[in-house]
């Protein structure tokens, strides 16, 4: 088979889940510049042609460790599906002639520059201002309107994110967010290629007020969607919406869910808002998750565009509703072969042929429905949880070792500029429909505090299952992480 290069950091699908789609179409040849997930070596190693591991370095260095390992194992693509090794990935791949998301993946990147191109082609974004220094903390309270939402300019998963109403609190936000990313960045949760910039990167922006209930069939569903696509050699292809659960304070996601209860003329115009976006970023090949905010009257707003796919469980999902892997599609895409992508975004589900009409991804944070932290913090332990007792009679819940604590870990506290850093657990469930599977993840979060804190109980046996490509009967209910 075709050689290529995996090149692996914090983020993105998990390996059990993504190497076996690699492997289906190419010899898979792993740099890691992080520690490799040891929990699932068993599922994802077989799929592995080598498996190297080195310090990343930044900048120039990095792409030469990328290029060098590259050219060794013979690559004729090279991939990432981390947030943090996008650009490092981008660059090597043009250094070696092959194709990637190309010499404009910055604007996919680094928000402010996003935020530059998209203002100046015209597609809508909240009003922004970068700050570099405290001065321009000032001049952004002249020109915006208040509330505004700090952000870091690198950061992924809502990773310094706090919400700011005078000039003093964004000052005070500005240093706790540079904390927030000095810390990420210990735990390799930063921008690899710039370091620096990573950490001291930051802008102001205002936060748009979003209605739900003017888009969405049904109640419980937030206020924004990410379209999922892949930029083939400069052609965008939007493939499907993935919809959301209302955010924690400050805009921290807690569940990523498909399909989208939304009619299909509604799903067309957000197709085609992403379409703007992403045309506008300039991108050659690569995986594309838009962030869109859906306000009143059919108001929109960007908020990011990523040149990676979404991360949680974001491509089984769309696997398993939609039918498509999109991880072997890119493969198969870097390595200029034909793919075969949907004439227009996909609306509906049922094409997954696993039985499942809706896909989700949970995260588990210490906080309850309404956003309110957890008056006691109890040890992660999924095997303590009745499940069955949560969830519709056909739903089922699997527990993503990856992302989720050991058992008997405490459950972290959730901190606002922490984000996604305060997760204690990732669980993907599927149900037969959207409304029921939003009402299974509103029931898990309600019980959960009260369910790890109950006596230890016998671990279920799930339901027999044909086994999956990817063992999966090493996540199901029983799984520990």
């Amino acid at each position: 088979m075709t050689p290529i290069l995996f090149v692996y950091a914090k983020g993105g699908p998990p390996l059990e889940y993504a190497v076996p789609r690699m492997a289906a179409h190419a010899e898979v040849h792993v740099l890691a510049l992080a520690p490799l997930p040891r929990i699932t070596e068993s599922v994802w190693l077989p799929g592995c042609a080598s498996v190297t591991t080195a310090p990343p370095g930044e900048g120039v260095e990095l792409v030469d460790l990328i290029c060098s390992h590259a050219r060794r194992v013979g690559a004729e693509a090279l991939l990432t599906l981390s947030e943090y090794a996008v650009v490092a990935v981008a660059h090597a791949s043009l250094r070696l002639g092959l194709r990637g998301a190309g010499e404009r993946v910055a604007g996919a990147r680094d928000k402010r520059l996003m935020r530059r191109i998209w203002r100046d082609a015209g597609v809508p974004v909240p009003g922004f201002a970068e700050v570099h220094a405290p001065e321009d903390i000032t001049a952004a309270f002249e020109t915006l309107r208040p509330p505004l939402l700090l952000k870091a300019a690198w950061s992924a998963g809502s990773t310094a994110h706090l919400t700011v109403w005078n000039e003093q609190q964004a000052e005070e936000a500005w240093k706790t967010g540079r904390s927030v990313m000095e810390a990420s960045s210990a735990q390799g949760y930063a921008e690899l290629h710039a370091a620096d910039e990573g950490v001291n990167d930051f802008l102001l922006e205002e936060i748009v007020t979003g209605e739900a209930s003017d888009w969405f069939d049904g109640d419980g569903w937030g206020d924004y969607v990410s379209v999922e696509g892949i930029v083939a050699d400069g052609r965008y292809h939007p493939l499907c919406i993935t919809g959301r659960m209302p955010t924690i304070a400050p805009f921290t996601e807690r569940a990523s869910l498909a399909p989208a209860a939304l009619p299909i003329d509604l799903q067309q115009r957000i197709e085609e808002v992403s379409r703007a976006a992403v045309d506008a970023l300039g991108l050659d090949t690569c995986a594309t998750h838009t962030e869109i905010k859906l306000g009143a009257e059919g108001a929109m707003w960007l908020i990011e565009t990523a040149a990676r796919f979404g991360g949680v469980m974001t491509t089984r999902q769309v696997e398993t509703v939609f039918g498509l892997d999109m991880i072997g599609m890119l493969v198969c895409q870097l390595l200029g072969r034909e793919v075969a992508y949907p004439e227009r975004m996909l609306t509906e589900g049922g094409r997954g042929g696993a039985g499942a009409g809706a896909a989700g991804s949970l995260v588990v944070f210490a906080v309850d429905p309404e956003g309110r932290p957890w008056t006691e913090l109890p040890a992660w332990d999924f095997e303590v949880v009745d499940w069955p007792s949560l969830v519709a009679p056909g739903s089922r819940v699997e527990l993503v070792l990856e992302h989720s604590l050991a058992p008997g870990s405490p459950v972290p506290p959730y901190e606002e500029a922490g984000g996604a850093n305060s997760m204690a657990a990732l669980c993907f469930l599927t149900a037969e429909s959207g409304q029921e599977l939003l009402a299974d993840c509103g029931r898990i979060l309600a019980a959960l505090p009260n369910a790890l804190a109950a006596p230890r109980v016998a671990p279920h046996t799930p339901a027999p299952t044909e086994p999956s490509a990817l063992s999966v009967d090493r996540s199901t209910l029983g799984g520990t992480a």
